[in-house]
């Protein structure tokens, strides 16, 4: 769930400028290894797509079905093990850590219905996952988002 929220997270505004962690080759692998990826070229144009499908999807301006592109060729494969009935994916090796991240976005949509959201702070374009038992979680960050939010509040009351 961690990787998903990174992923989701890649494209930031910092001082109102977009960042994309994908976007430059060198530091588009960096990120893709530090994920367990391989950090190729088209491993990186996989993972932009599945970030901006996925991203579309939790602000619900696509239905999850755009994700059908992502997993054609992709296969699971059950396998017995001294533990127990366990679940390999085949992809292309390119394809592996985009299927990933595609299979963790429904596995959150499966344990943790509604939880992932967008960052309330319309300025922001981070994305959080509730943990809270109250499921009222609003901001990517309190110390940011959170803070900006009630000082707009507070401002617009003693105007």
């Amino acid at each position: 769930m961690d990787a998903l929220l990174d992923l989701l997270n890649s494209r930031p505004l910092v001082n109102g400028e977009e960042q994309d962690a994908l976007g430059d080759p060198d530091e588009g692998r960096r990120w893709a290894q530090e994920h367990g990826g391989e950090g190729s070229l088209e491993e990186l144009a996989l993972l932009r797509e599945a970030r901006d499908i996925l991203q579309d999807i939790v602000r619900g301006e696509r239905p999850p079905t755009a994700l059908s592109p992502l997993l054609e060729g992709v296969h699971q494969i059950p396998e017995i093990t001294s533990d127990g009935l366990k679940w390999t994916v085949r992809t292309p090796p390119h394809a592996r850590l985009a299927v990933e991240m595609v299979l963790a976005w429904a596995d959150t949509e499966r344990q943790l219905p509604g939880r992932l959201r967008p960052c309330a702070n319309e300025e922001c374009r981070l994305f959080l996952l509730d943990r809270s038992r109250a499921n009222r979680a609003r901001w990517c960050s309190m110390a940011v988002c959170g803070n900006r939010e009630k000082a707009r509040r507070h401002y617009r009351r003693t105007r």
